[in-house]
């Protein structure tokens, strides 16, 4: 007797901007977090996006990219007789998060509210480090919304869109000077880097500074994880 296929969960890690390097970037931070038995993570790039998700024009854009971009996922698993058992959305923005939750019965998460969330597990007071400076009035509206301003030490931002963030020139030591202003003038105690394309600096942004620094996408995909 031929034995049915057993469906594999996939968590399906969503881009969306059009830079498949930090795709990359995340899909090699996500590694330590696959088992054999656990369920896959998938990181795809959202090929129609915007560059960077930097302004609420790309935010609107990659919103409703994101909602077909996941009826899209939705069908490849069942074409592969896998199911999509999660989404994550790897933009601090969390771009097209309410539309996406209205296209799947799937838990989706964004990364921002999963890393805040995250945060205040591991300090009192929040500062969170941003790219631009035309960043921070967006954070703040959707930290308002989620009624966490009161455990929000600061959000400031390093002057550096995601494509600079990519060829790195002079990041790490931003971020490193960022992150001791909101330590030493603002009063944080944890950190939460505001840019999936962050990924790579958080454990030498935490060595620095001796403060927990949480990668939001991390957190998401752990929420996930621990939900299916």
């Amino acid at each position: 007797m031929r034995r049915k296929k057993t469906m594999t969960k996939v968590i399906y890690v969503i881009n969306p901007n059009s830079l498949a390097a930090v795709t990359q970037r995340l899909d090699q931070a996500l590694e330590a977090m696959r088992s054999p038995n656990g369920p896959l993570i998938r990181c795809i790039t959202l090929e129609d996006g915007p560059p960077g998700v930097q302004t609420q024009q790309d935010v609107d854009r990659a919103a409703y990219l994101v909602g077909a971009q996941i009826v899209a996922c939705e069908q490849e698993a069942r074409s592969q007789g896998d199911v999509a058992a999660a989404f994550v959305l790897a933009c601090f923005s969390d771009s097209g998060l309410f539309h996406a939750r209205e296209r799947t019965r799937a838990p989706v998460f964004g990364i921002a509210e999963s890393g805040f969330l995250t945060a205040m597990s591991r300090g009192l007071k929040v500062g969170v480090i941003s790219i631009l400076s035309s960043s921070i009035p967006r954070h703040l509206r959707y930290f308002a919304s989620m009624m966490v301003t009161g455990r929000l030490a600061g959000d400031l931002a390093i002057g550096m869109g995601v494509e600079a963030l990519e060829s790195n020139a002079g990041a790490c030591e931003r971020l490193v000077e960022t992150g001791r202003q909101l330590i030493e003038k603002h009063g944080a105690d944890v950190l939460l880097l505001g840019c999936a394309g962050m990924t790579p600096f958080r454990e030498p942004l935490e060595r620095e500074l001796a403060v927990p620094v949480v990668d939001p996408t991390i957190a998401a995909v752990a929420m996930a994880l621990g939900t299916i």
